[in-house]
């Protein structure tokens, strides 16, 4: 890696994500997450995975993915042992959109406390050959020579998330 930089400005992000939570029924909720890519079409996001923490009291979930062309590798689950839903995708295509169903089982009623043990929602990704910023290399000198090092004569652009959050 020759360079490496953090964007805390102003940017259009890469995922929007759009939760929504429904008491079913006083011990039961249906969470849906809903993301809708913002890159272009001939861009996709790597590795994508979204957390989604669970009230403690929550026993069970039944999480289900509505396909949409273009993904691959997406898989839910519930992850007991942390009280957390977790959502993957090897592959989401750029001007796409993918939503996540769950049915979530508590032992006790839903109270307006244990809606705000919901989330935060967690996104982890990476995109290939594309940068947020439109920051371009246009010419690049690597000033020290390393014995055994031959720079190759090619740009590498990579975005990845450090914390890309969505609040509840």
């Amino acid at each position: 890696i020759v360079l490496n930089y953090r964007m805390t400005g102003e940017f259009k992000t890469p995922f929007r994500i759009f939760p929504s939570i429904e008491e079913v029924e006083p011990n039961k909720l249906e969470i849906a997450v809903h993301v809708r890519a913002e890159i272009p079409d001939n861009h996709f996001g790597a590795n994508v995975s979204i957390e989604v923490p669970l009230p403690q009291i929550a026993t069970a979930a039944s999480c289900q993915v509505v396909n949409t062309p273009g993904a691959t590798g997406v898989h839910a689950e519930y992850v007991s042992h942390e009280k957390k839903l977790l959502w993957t995708l090897k592959k989401f295509p750029g001007c796409s959109e993918q939503t996540m169903r769950a049915k979530v089982s508590l032992s006790g009623p839903c109270t307006s406390q244990i809606r705000r043990e919901i989330g935060p929602i967690n996104m982890n990704f990476e995109i290939p050959m594309y940068n947020v910023s439109s920051l371009q290399v246009r010419y690049l000198r690597v000033a020290e020579n390393m014995p055994g090092y031959s720079p190759y004569r090619w740009v590498r652009y990579v975005t990845q998330s450090s914390s890309y959050v969505c609040r509840l």
